[in-house]
């Protein structure tokens, strides 16, 4: 296990505080409902609904937000959700995959291909990026959840295939089908995680310099701001310095 790099899911961008804190609680909210619906309204016995209530907890959420979440589906008066992927490509030729939840997929394409278009991407056809992608878990810690060294050796531990860690997080990559029981080890060990999801992971980074940095950057903040938009993943490697120019 070893190797840094500089990708994020933009879920765990910084920026704009109260906005996307707002979008993000309702994001949270909207998988807690899904995944309640698809099986037991019990996370002890429903595991993507007991992983969509820890990641709302990571977030401090309120314990009255996910309940809600909850009943929403138990009452069955929330609205139908489809899950859709996107695939595209963006300044400096990264390759991005976008999840969408949405209850309407018309207004959702629409929107996707839109932000790709003004913002200098291209949306394709489903396949044509996530060959650049392996699926996996990502189990996301803070840096305070212990030394690199400590939280290397608690994902051994857990059975973990890898671990990225930088100034701001530690992120455990698991097998696909390993993430519930790595995530439970590594809770025993480090305490709870910031979140637990099956992710796209990139195979090779793909380095953005100059003037596409400015230019993907709106695109991904493009995508943040939509509503139907859950995750977006990419596989843009931009340096130190191109950031803080941004900035």
């Amino acid at each position: 296990m070893a190797g840094h790099s500089k990708f994020k899911n933009i879920m765990h961008r910084k920026g704009r505080a109260d906005a996307v804190r707002s979008k993000l609680f309702s994001r949270l909210s909207r998988e807690i409902t899904v995944a309640a619906k698809s099986g037991m309204p019990d996370p002890a016995m429903n595991p993507r609904l007991r992983l969509a209530v820890a990641n709302a907890k990571g977030e401090s959420m309120p314990k009255d937000n996910i309940d809600r979440a909850i009943k929403k589906a138990v009452g069955g008066d929330a609205d139908t959700y489809e899950e859709i992927r996107y695939e595209g490509v963006g300044p400096g030729g990264v390759g991005l995959i976008v999840e969408v939840l949405t209850d309407n997929r018309n207004r959702a394409a629409a929107n996707v291909r839109t932000i790709f278009g003004k913002n200098g991407g291209n949306l394709g056809q489903t396949g044509s990026v996530a060959f650049m992608f392996d699926r996996a878990g990502q189990i996301v810690y803070p840096a305070a959840a212990g030394s690199e060294d400590a939280v290397m050796e608690a994902a051994i531990e857990a059975g973990a295939e890898d671990v990225e860690s930088d100034e701001e997080t530690h992120t455990v990559y698991t097998a696909f089908a390993d993430l519930n029981e790595v995530a439970q080890a590594l809770e025993a060990a480090l305490g709870p995680p910031k979140s637990a999801a099956i992710a796209w992971r990139p195979k090779s980074l793909t380095p953005v310099t100059g003037e596409a940095v400015a230019a993907l950057m709106k695109l991904l903040d493009g995508l943040e701001d939509d509503d139907d938009v859950q995750n977006v993943y990419g596989n843009h490697d931009i340096s130190d310095e191109d950031a803080e120019a941004l900035n």
